[in-house]
C-alpha cells in the first residue's frame, strides 16, 4: 500500500515540475489550448476537408460545416504535439461563425498572434494549422464549382 502511495506522490511531483517548465516556454492560452481542446474531433459529414502533413511530420486535419455559406463548426484532429494542438484549437475558435472569404485570409502570424506567441521551434504548428484550413477551402471551393 506505501509503494501506491509513493508512487503517485512521485507522479504528482513529476507533474508540477512539468508545469513549471511548459509556463516558462508557452504562454497560458496555448496551455489552455493544448490542455483543453473543444474542437478536437472529425466531423463525419461535412462540408470541407482538409490534411496537410507538415515538415516536421505531424499531420493535421480539419473538417467544417456550413450553412448559409458560415462556418457553424469546424474541428481538427492531430497526431502532433501539445502546439499544433493549441494552434488547431484555436483556430477553430477563430474560425466559427464567420463566411470562407472571412476565414480565407487568416495568416500564421494572426493565429500566433492571438495565442500570445509560439516559441521559434513550433512557429511551423500554427502554419501547418492555417495550411490544414486553406486546404480544407481549396476543397471546397473546388467541389462548389463541379
Amino acid at each position: 500500500m506505501n509503494d501506491d502511495k509513493d508512487f503517485d506522490e512521485f507522479i504528482k511531483n513529476l507533474q508540477k515540475k512539468i508545469d513549471i517548465i511548459e509556463e516558462k516556454v508557452y504562454s497560458k492560452k496555448v496551455i489552455n489550448e493544448y490542455k483543453n481542446p473543444t474542437n478536437f474531433g472529425i466531423i463525419k459529414i461535412s462540408d470541407a476537408y482538409g490534411e496537410v502533413k507538415g515538415p516536421c511530420g505531424d499531420t493535421m486535419k480539419i473538417t467544417l460545416s456550413l450553412k448559409n455559406k458560415k462556418i457553424i463548426k469546424g474541428l481538427f484532429w492531430t497526431d502532433g504535439c501539445g502546439a499544433t494542438i493549441a494552434c488547431g484549437n484555436m483556430l477553430m475558435k477563430i474560425i466559427k461563425n464567420k463566411t470562407i472569404d472571412e476565414v480565407s485570409s487568416i495568416s500564421k502570424e494572426e493565429l500566433i498572434k492571438i495565442l500570445d506567441g509560439l516559441p521559434k521551434e513550433h512557429l511551423h504548428c500554427a502554419k501547418l494549422a492555417v495550411d490544414t484550413l486553406k486546404d480544407a477551402i481549396n476543397n471546397l471551393k473546388k467541389n462548389d464549382i463541379k
